[in-house]
């Protein structure tokens, strides 16, 4: 079993910061993409930042300059640190990783949190 945790969302002023979380746990044994999607309600689920194992980072326009990834790769752990935050950066967060469960796979797996609710208020 392999489970992402994320926590660290909540309710914030416009301009203010937050700093997302997310823990990969259980049977893994390499990643290689780790990153966070968000979806306001009624939009799809988009990409806002993805870094890979060693530390190539791509972010979605909107949030270039305010949001930075970073990933503890010993830890299985990515974060997100949010700056500046405006109130169409509402949505919920989820967690995602690419990985392999065991050496013998021949390819990864996509893996989910369960989200967390950022709201920035005006």
């Amino acid at each position: 079993q392999v489970q992402l945790v994320e926590s660290g969302g909540g309710l914030v002023e416009a301009g203010g910061s937050l700093r997302l979380s997310c823990v990969a746990s259980g049977s893994i044994f390499s990643i290689s993409t780790m990153g966070w999607y968000r979806q306001a309600p009624g939009s799809q689920r988009d990409l806002v930042a993805t870094v890979t194992s060693v530390g190539t980072t791509k972010y979605v326009d909107s949030v270039k300059g305010r949001f930075a990834i970073s990933r503890d790769n010993a830890k299985n752990t990515v974060y997100l640190q949010m700056n500046s935050l405006k109130p169409e950066d509402t949505a919920v967060y989820y967690c995602y990783a690419a990985l392999k469960r065991a050496y013998w796979y021949l390819s990864e797996s996509d893996y989910w949190g369960q989200g967390t609710q950022v709201t920035v208020s005006s």
